[in-house]
């Protein structure tokens, strides 16, 4: 309870205080999960359905904007992940030094902490994964068989709020195979098994019954790029919880570029902890493989799987996807530390009770300690406290831009001022896909800005060469921020000058 405590004050010390904005890679969903939580909306690929329906009840908290409910979301996921994972640990090592130190090595890891301060769908996905873990190590020592079925259910819940819960089901059968494997041969068990995994694959309905009650049609019309799925079919629908247009992306990477791809999660990893942490996770690995080898397969298997998937993708924002990587060595680590103490236990067993009360209490003390080598970095890092883009960018739009005009955007807080505060729904928003223009989007817009007020927010380097290449100038409304699109009678950026203009941004 107490490390829960901990990382809780640090998450709500450091979240994020209202709506967010495009930061990519690191923060490119962030302001549409707070629209869609707040409207019961559809998320992108994989839909999500089990994040928007919980996180929407925050938002009839009586504090702080919708915004920051939703944030304040993650951090409690988060803070619920860092709970169940010390009793993961507490299972494991049955003591509580260890498991605290355990839990608070992946609630301080800089990764994870940095996802539960702002609206994001990884600190949900680390408490399912905690939960159905400690579920399987419950079974291991009571052997109810409430115990199996309610994991079997948590798993298919699991997989409809992230695709990659799908391993904890194989996972989890492993585990019963080399626990208790006659559970696996009892029909009526098996067959209880299989429908609680089904029922908890029910939030997938909340998809095509949202969608088929015109939802997707109005968002559409609002903005294009705030719904790209239509779940009402069952093409659309299996497309959306498939990965969509990431399926393309997935298992890209032979064997030969597996080793750069494997020291680009080092580095990652040697960002969250110490070298220290992960040689004390090699001993713990060793100390299960002689006191606990199913509970060490079963964490082995998570983490070589979870591990080769992330390796496999090609996505810029993969660092998110080793998350569960690191739960894992956190609890390795804990069992770690838990050997550690016993070796020092004995060591000592033998000197005069105060002397060994103090080398005990002595090395308690700096097992406890060690999660919190480098968290002042951590925080300084993770820190969103003082962070109100979103907002300025929200506000100055509001005040300043000419009634029912045209406004260009790539997922930025727009969204949240018409669709949730209501404000300025006389705007026009026009969402480019991309922070590149097509040339249909060109077209668009130079039509749009002959025709009345035209602006764009935050334009990049390559929304600014393709409009000054088709005669389109931008003046500043605010600098860096938000401008007027104003077209000229000619496209004047063709040769010698267009190329100018490529080879400026390269």
């Amino acid at each position: 309870m107490l490390s829960m405590l901990v990382v809780l004050v640090l998450y709500l010390q450091t979240l994020a205080p209202t709506v967010l904005y495009y930061d990519y890679p690191a923060m490119r969903d962030s302001t549409a999960l707070q629209v869609k939580a707040y409207i019961l909306g559809i998320p992108d690929v994989t839909g999500y359905p089990t994040y928007t329906m919980l996180t929407h009840l925050f938002i009839y908290l009586p504090f702080g904007d919708p915004a920051y409910r939703v944030n304040l979301a993650s951090a409690i996921y988060a803070a619920g992940a860092v709970f169940l994972v010390y009793f993961i640990c507490l299972k494991l090592t049955c003591q509580i030094a260890p498991s605290a130190v355990g839990a608070l090595l992946i609630g301080t890891s800089e990764t994870f902490w940095s996802q539960a301060v702002i609206a994001e769908v990884y600190t949900l996905n680390v408490l399912f994964i905690a939960a159905i873990i400690l579920v399987l190590l419950v079974w291991q020592d009571k052997r109810k068989d409430r115990y199996l079925l309610l994991a079997a259910f948590l798993a298919g819940l699991s997989l409809t709020h992230h695709i990659t819960s799908g391993l904890l089901l194989p996972a989890g059968l492993l585990f019963v195979l080399l626990v208790d494997r006659k559970r696996l041969t009892d029909r009526r068990l098996v067959l209880k098994g299989v429908g609680l995994f089904l029922l908890g694959l029910l939030p997938y309905m909340y998809l095509p019954v949202r969608a088929s009650m015109g939802f997707t049609r109005w968002t559409i019309s609002v903005d294009h790029t705030l719904v790209r799925y239509d779940p009402s079919t069952f093409k659309g629908f299996l497309d959306l919880v498939t990965g969509g247009d990431f399926k393309g992306a997935m298992f890209v990477f032979g064997p030969a570029e597996l080793p750069a791809r494997g020291v680009y999660y080092l580095g990652y990893l040697l960002q969250q902890f110490h070298p220290l942490f992960l040689a004390v996770a090699l001993l713990g690995v060793l100390h299960l493989l002689i006191k606990d080898r199913a509970a060490i397969l079963l964490l082995g298997f998570l983490y070589v799987g979870w591990l080769l998937f992330a390796l496999e993708y090609d996505i810029s924002d993969i660092y998110y996807y080793f998350i569960p990587t690191y739960l894992i060595l956190a609890v390795v680590a804990a069992a770690g530390f838990a050997s550690l103490l016993s070796t020092v236990r004995t060591l000592v067993a033998n000197l005069p009770v105060q002397a060994r009360t103090g080398a005990v209490t002595l090395a308690l003390v700096t097992v406890v300690l060690t999660p919190f080598l480098g968290v002042r970095e951590t925080y300084a890092e993770v820190d969103r406290s003082e962070d109100y883009k979103g907002r300025e960018a929200l506000e100055t739009v509001a005040s300043r831009v000419e009634p029912n005009a045209t406004l260009i955007h790539h997922r930025s807080p727009l969204w949240y001022m018409s669709l949730v505060e209501g404000r300025r729904r006389d705007i026009k928003l026009f969402a480019t896909f991309d922070l590149s223009l097509s040339d249909h989007e060109i077209k668009a817009i130079r039509a749009a800005a002959k025709m009345g007020p035209t602006y764009i927010l935050y334009p990049s380097a390559a929304n600014r060469c393709a409009m000054k290449i088709s005669g389109l100038d931008l003046v500043s409304i605010k600098t860096e921020m938000l401008y007027q699109v104003v077209s000229r009678e000619e496209p004047s950026g063709s040769g010698k000058q267009s190329q100018g203009c490529w080879d400026a941004l390269e």
